[in-house]
């Protein structure tokens, strides 16, 4: 018997809405996983005047009056085993700014392991300390930060989603997001240390408590050794605030004025040789500032005029052989600082709201005039409000470099989006959010109506099932309206759907259902393909095996997709069968996989220019090998074959990577990838290469570049940047790029002509009162 799930998904949106109002319960507003005993607390220690020497000694005589956060357990290799090493942890504050020292012992310090300087840089390669602040202490939101040997500075906002795919429930960190703080280290005989001041500025807390959340964790590279303090059991991620333990005695803190400004300027020349839109060299200038001001000290309003993203990177080249849209991550500062509180349902991929819809038209800039952002925490509700102009813009038409003949004139559009979730028990929460897209009228005086979004998410997690396993259950309800079918019903506009993860060490399983009709097309969101009903099971089987072959761990997994038409028309069918995959104590994996897979097309797919994949079934096997070698090497990489049928015919993969860290702080990475197709219809190849540069010369300059080149768009593109950090918050950036067609048949035949150039120069800086 059919269940007609959109009635149900209907019917469950006002019980969704009274959830959202529901009073504050008599649930404390911080639980920890078990009786607080058995969080370890720590005293922050007023500095009463005396100042700290930020060196990364921790000389200063204040440093002894404070208790150190000790008694770290290892997490890996051998859960809630003692460390190899000794680490010791204080906290100092004054009204002002939190001070953290840490004094890293380490019995071999020529070991010590410190590649990478560059800000954020990932340090999957290097000796690491990690921590994280939850000062709203209610064990869901917070920040995260690390440093390196080398005095690489890297933050995050917890609380942002992308979790829960794999790993242990996951709780998302946003890395993109730079905060104002410093670090210094220190290298000696003893080990390493670090000493680290945050303003209370950079962060929004809990004003009323004196009490924050807080975390630490090590990593010893060289061993594939993490300590942590609070939470040592692997289901515990240092990500989850619920396993922190406390640091007490934060009193008579005080955020200034809460006012932040940072004006920019940028400067540069660019040239494009066939500009139809007018001179084919322009010299570019413009100014902008971005105001900030703490409307409490948890709740941060900002604006930002004439805004610019000279200074962000390009996006890396991808090959597209699927029937649908590839997705790219956001990568400019005014769309990342908060975004947290706008991840929706993000196990489920769904997305009603998708910021790089905002100031960009088929990837290329579209100017922004003004945005406003408001965020924050108020008690158990969690709040994000976006409102930006982006103005009036004339586009070439043609490739992504810009090399058509006819002007596409982009009309100017506003963009509103509201985001609530309310906390409920000790980690789960419920949501509601909205967006509006408005555009003005095009040459003739013609607009669409305006389009609405609106979606509702819960999320009801516990790490108390059987005691102390992880479990979560999802679900999901996103409308849009669609001025172009308006007599459609909600059930024609809206997705919905649940999930229900297991996620813990040793066994993994979840399972995933999901509905997205045809007319589904939220306006601000995105969407890689609708018209279905999905079922996903995936069942994941990952022993710790003890003295064999030097391994950590072996994983097995099982994960079965069955897709059809909103009819209840098989569309596709697909089985990924993980025969086995090893990951070794050094760091090393090795994975191979077999994947079973039928797709029906009710349409011909144009694969590639003058190849069109005919209307029918089509049920294919492949496989799929991959090694990857630790990063923390001087020399790394990683290489991935598969072979298999491909719709009508077969198709062999071949991908590699080669990273070179010839010296702390250079990198040298290079990529390729290579697709040989084979098809009753038609032959083809794709190549793509990317060659990656990397000059660190401290923490605090560096100069970053890629040359990147496919056979599909047949364009080379140089990109790099060079960046200096005054001082925290206050940056200078040189960025220059340039794309060439190849106008030959293949990419050494050095007959190249220029597409565009351009040069850039900006400057920000950042005044606090």
């Amino acid at each position: 018997m059919r269940v007609d799930v959109r009635r149900r998904w209907i019917s469950c949106a006002p019980l969704l809405a009274a959830l959202l109002a529901l009073p504050v319960s008599s649930v404390a507003q911080r639980q920890t996983n078990g009786t607080d005993a058995e969080r370890p607390t720590m005293v922050a220690v007023h500095l009463d005047g005396r100042t700290i020497n930020l060196d990364g000694v921790l000389d200063e005589g204040v440093w002894r009056t404070a208790v150190s956060a000790k008694g770290f357990l290892q997490v890996e290799p051998n859960e809630g085993g003692t460390p190899s090493e000794s680490t010791e942890v204080y906290v100092l504050y004054d009204e002002t700014d939190l001070y953290i020292g840490a004094i890293l012992y380490d019995s071999d310090p020529g070991g010590i392991l410190a590649f990478q300087k560059e800000r954020d840089a990932p340090l999957f390669t290097d000796d690491r300390f990690q921590w994280i602040l939850d000062t709203f202490h209610d064990g869901r939101t917070g920040y995260f930060f690390e440093v390196n040997p080398a005095g690489l500075m890297g933050d995050g906002l917890l609380g942002g989603g992308g979790g829960g795919r794999g790993g242990f429930g996951g709780f998302g960190t946003n890395k993109s997001w730079d905060g104002i703080w410093e670090a210094r280290v220190t290298r000696g005989p003893y080990g390493w240390s670090a000493e680290v001041k945050i303003p209370f500025a950079t962060l929004n807390f809990n004003p009323s408590i004196d009490a924050w959340g807080i975390n630490f964790q090590r990593t010893v590279r060289r061993k594939s050794e993490e300590i942590r303090w609070s939470g040592s059991r692997r289901n515990q991620r240092l990500t989850r605030p619920v396993f922190a333990g406390e640091v007490t005695g934060l009193t008579n803190i005080s955020q200034g004025l809460g006012l932040e400004a940072k004006p920019y300027a940028v400067a540069g020349w660019q040239n494009v040789p066939n500009n139809v839109l007018g001179d084919p060299t322009d010299y570019p200038a413009d100014a902008g500032i971005d105001l900030s001001y703490n409307v409490t000290p948890s709740i941060r309003a900002s604006v930002t005029l004439n805004t610019d993203f000279a200074e962000v990177e390009v996006d890396q080249r991808r090959v597209n052989l699927t029937r649908f849209p590839l997705f790219f991550p956001e990568r400019r500062d005014f769309f990342l600082e908060g975004s947290g509180v706008f991840s929706f349902a993000p196990s489920n991929g769904v997305s009603p709201y998708f910021s790089r819809n905002i100031g960009l038209s088929g990837g290329r800039p579209v100017p922004i005039t003004y945005g406003a952002r408001v965020g924050g925490q108020t008690g158990r509700y969690e709040l994000g409000f976006f409102q930006v102009r982006s103005g009036q813009s004339d586009q070439i038409v043609g490739n992504d470099e810009g090399t058509g003949t006819e002007i596409n004139r982009v009309a100017a559009e506003d963009f509103t989006v509201a985001r609530i979730k309310r906390t409920m028990f000790e980690q789960s929460s419920i949501g509601a959010i909205y967006t509006r897209r408005h555009t003005a009228n095009d040459s003739l005086g013609v607009a669409p109506n305006d389009r609405h979004t609106f979606g509702m998410d819960v999320d009801l997690y516990t790490s108390r099932f059987l005691t102390d396993k992880n479990l979560q259950f999802e679900a999901f309800f996103v409308w849009n309206s669609d001025p172009d079918n308006a007599g459609a019903s909600v059930g024609d506009l809206a997705a919905r759907g649940a999930r229900i993860n297991f996620p813990n060490d040793v066994w993994r399983i979840h399972t995933s259902y999901r509905e997205l009709p045809e007319l589904h097309n939220p306006a601000i969101g995105f969407t890689r393909r609708n018209g279905f009903r999905r079922l996903q099971p995936t069942v994941t089987f990952a022993p710790r095996p003890r003295d064999l072959l030097n391994l950590r761990q072996v994983e097995f997994r099982i994960q079965y997709e069955h897709l059809t038409n909103m009819a209840w028309e098989l569309e596709t069918r697909k089985t990924d069968f993980k025969l086995v995959g090893l990951r070794f104590n050094a760091g090393d994996r090795f994975d191979f996989d077999v994947t079973q897979l039928f797709e029906r097309l009710d349409n011909p797919f144009r694969i590639r220019d003058g190849i069109a994949i005919p209307v029918g079934g089509y049920d294919n096997w492949s496989w799929r090998a991959q090694l990857r070698t630790a990063g923390r090497r001087i020399l790394s990489g990683n290489i991935e074959i598969g072979r298999g049928g491909f719709w009508s015919g077969t198709r062999d993969e071949y991908e590699g990577g080669l990273t070179v860290r010839p010296a702390p702080g250079l990198n040298l990475r290079g990529r390729y990838e290579r697709n040989d197709v084979k098809l009753p219809e038609g032959n083809f190849t794709t190549n793509l290469y990317r060659l990656e540069a990397g000059w660190h010369f401290s923490p605090w300059s560096s100069f970053s570049g890629n040359v990147q080149y496919d056979d599909v768009s047949e364009v080379v593109g140089l990109y790099g940047r060079f960046r200096w950090i005054i001082t925290p918050g206050s940056e200078l950036f040189f960025v220059y790029t340039h794309n060439w067609s190849n106008l030959g048949l293949r990419l050494f035949d050095l007959d190249y002509a220029t597409l565009s150039r351009s040069a850039t120069t900006k400057i920000n800086y950042t005044y606090r009162f």
